[in-house]
């Protein structure tokens, strides 16, 4: 069995904002939680920088598991190239996947049991044949057709990408 031919990447350019634990605030470009923890779209040990596209997904984002926790938000300028459009069907059915695969709630489930998680499956095909990330609709529970999620697996490589923090008054420090 052959594996399907990839869709070709897309490019995002815009504002991205992310609602960071507190600990991280100082490395907002790290993606350092989520190489420990593991996500949707990455294994434990994969960093991975899970942004959205305005401040209010973010936060609801942040607010998946219990209540709002001391959060920090961090703007974004995002030139990226090498991005998946997961919004798409046709371009997820070409990957053999839904809509309906990514939103599966039980992912975490799976991971913490040592499952075969398929979103994390999914994005380790997506950056083995060179993809960045993957744009993908908010999952977060209240999130509606508008709050989309945009997730990195590799970034300012100097391939065409560029990210950068919003922080023109050096409030995180030195970055």
């Amino acid at each position: 069995m052959t594996s399907p031919t990839l869709p070709p990447a897309v490019a995002f350019g815009g504002l991205l904002y992310r609602a960071l634990n507190p600990v991280y605030a100082r490395e907002p470009l790290s993606g350092e939680g989520a190489r420990r923890h593991g996500g949707r779209f990455n294994t434990r040990g994969t960093p991975a920088l899970y942004l959205a596209l305005s401040p209010a997904t973010a936060l609801r984002e942040a607010n998946q598991v219990g209540m709002l926790q001391p959060t920090t938000l961090v703007a974004y300028r995002a030139d990226l190239a090498g991005l998946l459009d997961g919004r798409d069907a046709a371009v997820l059915a070409s990957l053999g996947t839904t809509s309906g695969d990514l939103a599966d709630p039980d992912w975490r489930h799976r991971m913490l049991t040592g499952a075969p998680v398929p979103t994390q499956d999914l994005a380790l095909r997506l950056t083995a044949s060179g993809h960045a990330g993957l744009i993908v609709p908010s999952y977060a529970r209240g999130a509606t057709a508008r709050d989309v999620n945009l997730v990195l697996w590799r970034w300012n490589t100097g391939r065409g990408d560029a990210l950068k923090v919003v922080d023109d008054e050096g409030r995180l420090g030195s970055l």
